[in-house]
């Protein structure tokens, strides 16, 4: 089937929309609407985007299934596009549905508060959305209605499955690259609602920009200063958003409580998995472990205070023994032990260490020459081939002493030491 007919096919299904806040009409086709309107997917809409920066900037509450369409969308404009032009000689009719059907449920398996579970031993939400997608049961039928493959689907989304599948690699670098819709949907959405100015992409032209070189997505020489925009805007919203001192002490607080009651044996893993957040603060309410006061106090907004902090250092042993979980729940048990006697209705839980995941501002997203030739973008940019995104990952990472805030941290000398 040729590029023509393809595009005009894609085009005549799409006859159903929705409105979106941020991208405004979304189309979808009847069998797009009933993969909508499952439940796994309905699911997405219980579960805040941004978890706890609602505390910060409060109307920060969109969901995951919000940005879910705003992907499918911005992935369905890029397909259109790649086909307008007939870059797409390897492109199939299963193929392009399967990746939509993949863009569309890429966070399936997401967790509610993501962030505060990313570093405990549980299974990487591309890998329980592929689980889900391949499942027997209503979407794994909506997804075959929709006229994708459901293997194909999981590995798009999972891109620890193996395949060599030259339109499945493309697909794989489409929805996870530089300039992913993921990243440009929630770069948008996120700032759209927290109301700031900081994450807004020129997507159309962004869009019009991508092409497909060597079987992989590549971005036109002329464009590339949308790369470097992508990556001001991700420092950005990292410090402000992301990263936000008061979103990493709700993000720590309530790491620290699972964390707390995983060592208990008062949860397992798997009792993480397929919660939406009323399901999550009704497992916390039935859970006894007394740390867990940490997320009641957070859906409060009761948040501990920074008590010190100082930018990360790999070279300080402090910070490089506490950056594991284990290495960090001991040097907490240390500052409890230091504290403890001078505040006696000090909890051990109430003391929380929180240092930020590593971070990277590496680009490498093919770059398409005028004169037809391939490279990285690493050797036509003159900024971010330096050393320019090691230093913003040193400005953004910091180890943070949380405590109550009736407990003064300064007045005990260096306590992250």
């Amino acid at each position: 089937m040729n590029a023509a007919t393809l595009l005009s096919r894609l085009l005549a299904e799409e006859t159903l929309t929705i409105r979106d806040a941020l991208w405004k009409d979304i189309r979808i086709s009847p069998a797009i609407d009933a993969i909508v309107r499952t439940d796994v997917f309905q699911k997405l809409g219980r579960i805040r985007q941004l978890g706890p920066v609602s505390l910060v900037y409060p109307s920060a509450v969109h969901t995951r299934l919000e940005h879910s369409l705003g992907v499918y969308h911005l992935s369905n404009e890029i397909i259109l596009s790649l086909l307008s032009r007939q870059e797409t000689p390897f492109f199939t009719w299963e193929g392009i549905h399967s990746f939509l059907v993949a863009a569309l449920l890429h966070d399936i398996g997401h967790f509610p508060y993501a962030h505060s579970l990313k570093e405990l031993a549980l299974k990487q939400h591309e890998e329980l959305a592929a689980d889900l997608i391949l499942s027997p049961g209503p979407l794994n039928d909506a997804v075959r209605n929709a006229g994708a493959d459901p293997a194909s689907v999981a590995d798009i989304i999972d891109t620890d499955r193996k395949t060599d599948d030259t339109e499945i690699r493309f697909f794989r670098s489409l929805l996870s690259g530089t300039l992913d819709p993921d990243k440009l949907d929630y770069l948008n959405r996120d700032a759209f609602f927290c109301g700031i100015p900081y994450g807004f992409q020129d997507a159309p032209y962004i869009i019009r920009s991508l092409s497909q070189a060597e079987g992989k997505p590549a971005l036109a020489e002329r464009a590339i200063t949308s790369v470097e925009h992508v990556l001001f805007a991700k420092y950005l919203m990292y410090r402000t958003v992301y990263w936000h001192k008061d979103v990493r002490s709700a993000t720590a607080m309530i790491k620290e409580a699972l964390l707390s009651a995983l060592r208990d044996g008062d949860i397992k893993e798997e009792d993480l998995y397929g919660l939406d957040d009323p399901s999550f603060y009704r497992l916390a309410q039935t859970v006894r472990n007394p740390a867990f006061a940490l997320i009641a106090s957070v859906r409060s907004g009761a948040l501990l205070s920074v008590a010190q902090e100082r930018p990360f250092d790999e070279t300080n042993p402090f910070d490089r023994n506490a950056s594991s979980l284990a290495g960090r729940m001991h040097a907490e048990d240390s500052v409890f032990a230091r504290l403890s006697p001078h505040y006696p209705n000090l909890h051990r839980w109430e003391v929380v260490i929180d240092i930020p995941e590593p971070i990277t501002f590496d680009a490498t997203m093919p770059i398409l020459r005028d004169d037809g030739s391939l490279t990285d973008f690493s050797s036509v940019d003159r900024l971010f081939s330096g050393d320019i995104g090691k230093t913003f990952s040193s400005c953004l990472r910091f180890t943070r002493l949380y405590l109550p805030p009736t407990v003064d941290g300064n007045r005990w000398g260096n306590l992250l030491q």
